[in-house]
């Protein structure tokens, strides 16, 4: 599938790896990307993007990507304007980082990771994603059926692709209970949805980035980042977001591209 002359949808567009696809998306000439994200930093973002290509690309959206009224409106906003969205990376996501199980010092009494946490974690790490790649698979549906096209033949070409961000603490990471069960998700609704979405043309993958130089990670503190990760990261560094991003189109670009791809960058943690 090419990317030049096509409509994307980067959801976490403002910062980060979203940031980093929304951009490389622009550069490998996409007719529009949309950067989705709660923060109005979206419309500097695609403001530079724009300035530093000499057109109009990027395409800002501020909202809570948990809303389904936003979600309707921004691919009808692109829909009206641009033509039908057919590649969604959903990149959005947030960490609320605590241990599963904690006993408090002074009660003695054990604390359970608040229930309410992982709903909102959950909620904007693995429902949203789903949520915002279904409703490119529903119109992509929509359309093939008043052309009266059934079951999507290899001659026609790939219709979309869908790339889910995973992480390599889905497959466990102390502290990370809710987050690593969203990205653990995400494998289970993307090896579902490309058993289901290829009918209509569909592709759908995750990739599992490392510890990678977003703000997310930074939050973590700079004695965490060299004391826990950088040891263990064979690169010795953490890895930067264009690196992802340019995986990213990798997987878009090669039809040939299913499943999960890691992008670690060696990162393998001593035993706890």
């Amino acid at each position: 599938m090419e990317i030049k002359g096509k409509v994307a949808l980067v959801t976490g567009g403002a910062s980060g790896i979203g940031k980093a696809v929304g951009l490389e998306l622009a550069l490998r000439g996409a007719k529009a990307v949309a950067l989705v994200d709660l923060t109005e930093e979206a419309f500097r973002t695609a403001e530079q993007i724009n300035k530093d290509l000499g057109k109009t690309v990027a395409h800002a959206f501020c909202g809570n990507v948990t809303a389904e009224d936003f979600r309707h409106e921004v691919y009808d906003a692109l829909g009206e304007q641009h033509g039908m969205v057919t590649i969604c990376v959903p990149a959005a996501g947030i960490t609320r980082d605590a241990l599963a199980v904690k006993v408090n010092k002074e009660t003695g009494k054990a604390e359970i990771y608040p229930i309410e946490k992982f709903r909102l974690v959950t909620e904007v790490d693995l429902i949203a994603p789903v949520y915002w790649s279904l409703e490119m698979v529903a119109r992509a549906a929509e359309v093939r059926y008043r052309m009266g096209l059934k079951r999507w033949q290899p001659q026609e070409g790939m219709q979309g692709v869908i790339i889910f961000i995973g992480s390599i603490s889905s497959q466990g990471n102390k502290g990370q209970i809710a987050y690593a069960a969203s990205k653990a998700g995400l494998e289970g609704a993307a090896a579902t949805l490309m058993k289901e979405a290829i009918f209509h043309g569909v592709r759908c993958s995750v990739i599992h980035p490392g510890f990678t130089d977003t703000p997310m990670v930074r939050a973590l503190g700079e004695e965490y980042i060299q004391k826990y990760v950088l040891p263990e990261t064979q690169l010795g560094r953490l890895i930067r977001p264009q690196e992802i991003a340019d995986a990213i189109c990798f997987m878009i670009t090669n039809s040939a591209v299913s499943g999960e791809l890691w992008a670690d960058a060696g990162w393998h943690p001593s035993p706890a």
